[in-house]
């Protein structure tokens, strides 16, 4: 058994309701991860998000400003959130470490939008990886840290399938974030990273490229995943309602298990896309295949 077995959620989109809360009650994970773009700047998920028993945390998306350009829309939603808010913060839940990278990102280097440049002031590059990496040495060492971002950071590809390759328009390009991506290197010259969380680039491509790569491990032994799987609210052939989750555990420090899962709405896990599995700490890790089965 894993000691920690933690679901996340990608981009919602509006896709979160009380059918959401109802299974995450039945799957009784440690924790839920948000990764952003919850609608467009309505108040109605961070308040079901605030209901939830189990620990939360979560960062916004540039969907979370509303198109608002004051930034007054952007503020409401971190204030909605409360606590559960990460952006350029540490939050420690039970037995892990959250660090939120840049809030309101909509990739491409580095960026600030009218929004949150209103919202946040004119917050520089190195401002950004200062923030975030000094919120990662406030983290507990006995605890695995994980980073989570809107868009995930640059250096993991230019191709327009790549974690977070730009798709909706030629020449495809790396459009994550700079700013994490610098972080990143800072923080594991500082301590062990296992993971990287992110959303921002959806699983399918535009003008029918296919599907976007949503897992990769670098040199040092982090982990990247895409959580976009949009629309995450969805139906199979046989007409059941299913809901996406990511799925990561942790055996202490390590990471042992990566996957998408879809569930019905009983807690069955109908379908589910191993991404990365390594049975013990002390045997060798396997990239699994992408291949999607039944769980």
């Amino acid at each position: 058994m894993a000691d920690l077995r933690i679901a996340i959620a990608g981009d919602l989109h509006g896709a979160w309701d009380h059918t959401d809360q109802a299974l995450l009650e039945t799957l009784a994970p440690d924790a839920l991860l948000v990764v952003g773009d919850l609608s467009d700047g309505q108040q109605r998920i961070p308040a079901l998000l605030r209901q939830l028993t189990l620990p939360v945390a979560c960062i916004l998306g540039n969907h979370d400003t509303g198109k608002d350009s004051s930034g007054l829309t952007l503020q409401r939603q971190i204030a909605a959130l409360g606590q559960l808010h990460c952006g350029w913060r540490l939050r420690e839940l039970p037995g892990l470490s959250v660090v939120g990278g840049r809030p309101a990102t909509a990739g491409g280097g580095y960026h600030l939008s009218q929004a949150a440049l209103s919202a946040f002031g004119p917050v520089t590059l190195q401002d950004s990886v200062n923030r975030i990496t000094t919120a990662a040495q406030g983290a507990s060492p006995q605890w695995p840290l994980v980073l989570l971002g809107h868009s995930g950071p640059t250096g993991l590809g230019s191709d327009a399938t790549s974690p977070c390759g730009k798709d909706w328009k030629p020449p495809a390009c790396d459009w994550g974030d700079q700013d994490l991506a610098l972080a990143v290197q800072q923080i594991q010259r500082q301590r062990p990273l296992p993971l990287v969380v992110f959303g921002h680039m959806h699983h399918v491509l535009r003008r029918g490229q296919g599907h976007r790569l949503t897992f990769c491990t670098d040199r040092a032994g982090t982990a990247y995943l895409n959580t976009a799987s949009v629309p995450r609210h969805g139906t199979d052939e046989q007409g059941r309602a299913l809901r996406h989750f990511s799925w990561v555990e942790f055996e202490g420090m390590h990471l042992v298990h990566v996957s998408h899962r879809w569930f019905g709405l009983g807690g069955e896990c109908l379908y589910e896309e191993k991404l990365f599995s390594a049975p013990s700490p002390a045997l060798a890790p396997q990239v699994a295949t992408g291949v999607l089965g039944k769980c």
